[in-house]
């Protein structure tokens, strides 16, 4: 058995014209082996030590809807071996072959009214499909901003800064442990990315192209339909309140509140693609009272969003209350005022 995971790596290798000598580029070497690099740089996904340059093949990509991480500033980049190809899928992640590698660098600037001035980075997480399984690696980078060390304890950052609203805040970043990453992307007992699915892809990206199209044209993509579903923005005020209310419930909060979640056991599930109303919460009764309710009894009380759990617990940055419990220390106030407007325009409960 050993023999022939060798022998097909190899192969892997070979066929993606993995780096053996030294020259730039991603190296599946080092993406494939069974642990951790010690730095971000190690793997050649980038030829600066800033991280600001990808290498060849490795792809920006961004989602409709970010969750939200403490007003964090988000790159992406994903890297689909040479001659491999994802495959579709029309509700899930897609597929990504064995040496793929998905990497979110979450950066923050002084003021976030002007991203790109003085922006620095804090973290860089890696999603790695190896042979036997996604496997998720926090990075922490070093006050130079030169490179970034593995860091599986995760770390405590204290961070100040003018938030885009012009309030100044200072808050306690995290950066989680490794398994807390795990916690966030648990599929049954899988680890699975979360962003990349079509609907979340499914619009113009960093290159100014359709980024399934444009994935497809580069040969990482196959078995793209004539219409792919697409997430509405949650911003776009031209758009149906409940449809954007969802989608951002659908990215910050489904990963754990699904069937095979960590969440899964509160009967709550928040995909975009739950039909049943009662489901995704509305008039739904918690499976357990405590203090996570707030004294309230319903997760959505339509047309009361002060009477409903699910607002209480996004409103809150109280630990065994707030809502997502991981990822943020403050509350999302844009966020929680899309549901809050969706919940207002149901019709109450006779």
């Amino acid at each position: 058995m050993l023999r022939r995971l060798a022998l097909a790596t190899c192969m892997l290798l070979a066929a993606c014209g993995a780096r053996s000598d030294g020259s730039e580029g991603p190296d599946l070497e080092v993406i494939l082996d069974g642990s951790a690099a010690p730095k971000l740089s190690d793997y050649g996904l980038f030829t600066d030590l800033g991280a600001a340059k990808p290498a060849a093949g490795v792809v920006p990509y961004d989602l409709i809807n970010p969750l939200f991480s403490d007003h964090a500033l988000k790159t992406r980049y994903v890297f689909v071996p040479e001659g491999q190809k994802a495959k579709y899928s029309q509700t899930d992640a897609l597929d990504f072959p064995v040496g793929t590698v998905l990497v979110k660098t979450f950066s923050f600037a002084p003021d976030l009214r002007a991203p790109d001035t003085d922006r620095y980075k804090v973290e860089t997480r890696l999603l790695i499909h190896k042979e036997n399984g996604w496997a998720a690696f926090p990075y922490v980078w070093n006050e130079a901003g030169t490179d970034a060390v593995y860091a599986p304890a995760g770390k405590m950052v204290d961070i100040s800064f003018t938030d885009p609203g012009g309030d100044p805040l200072t808050i306690r970043y995290a950066v989680p442990n490794k398994n807390q990453c795990k916690t966030c992307h648990q599929s049954g007992d899988a680890v699975l990315p979360i962003g990349p699915k079509a609907r979340n892809l499914n619009h113009d990206g960093p290159a100014g192209l359709n980024q399934l199209i444009d994935w497809q044209t580069r040969g990482i993509l196959d078995g793209i339909p004539a219409h792919p579903p697409a997430v509405p923005d949650a911003w776009d005020v031209s758009l149906p309140v409940e449809g954007r209310a969802r989608a951002y419930l659908d990215i910050n909060c489904a990963h754990c509140h699904k069937a095979d979640g960590s969440a899964s056991n509160s009967g709550l599930f928040l995909d975009w693609n739950e039909k049943t109303p009662v489901t995704y919460g509305v008039g739904k009764h918690p499976t357990a009272a405590g203090r996570g309710s707030g004294g309230r009894r319903i997760v959505i009380d339509p047309g009361h969003p002060e009477t409903s759990i699910l607002t209480f617990r996004m409103a809150s940055d109280e630990a065994g209350i707030a809502m997502p419990e991981l990822g943020r220390s403050v509350v999302d106030e844009r966020g929680l005022a899309v549901v809050n407007e969706w919940i207002a325009s149901l019709e109450p409960a006779q």
